[in-house]
């Protein structure tokens, strides 16, 4: 059976359509993101993957970014009262925390037998 033009047409889009957001997903995924500039003072505690070097602090890695940016921000204006993090992140920019949050977020979380403690 022969499909109408416009069908052809509209499928042909459709593909098109498709394959457009499939390299856009594939780009996404094949070019990591770079480390902040600022992970250095952040890693000696929640690792640069984020998954906590210390007993005490939290793994960051895949937490909600919008989570992380909101905590970040708290922790730098007072909001939540925890010195050592103000002192760490008090003279950071909102870029600054975005890009840290970001990159926490992108981070998977190790499991127990990838963790590599014993």
């Amino acid at each position: 059976m022969v499909q109408p033009r416009h069908h052809r047409a509209s499928l042909v889009r459709s593909l098109a359509t498709a394959a457009l957001a499939w390299g856009v997903l594939a780009s996404a995924h094949a070019a990591p993101q770079a480390k902040p500039a600022r992970l250095g003072l952040c890693a000696a505690c929640h690792g640069e993957t984020g998954m906590a070097q210390i007993p005490g602090a939290p793994n960051l890695a895949g937490q909600k970014l919008d989570y992380l940016r909101e905590a970040l921000k708290q922790y730098r204006d007072g909001r939540r009262n925890v010195p050592l993090m103000r002192a760490a992140i008090g003279p950071m920019s909102d870029a600054d925390l975005d890009e840290l949050a970001r990159w926490y977020s992108a981070q998977t979380p190790a499991t127990p037998s990838n963790q590599g403690n014993p």
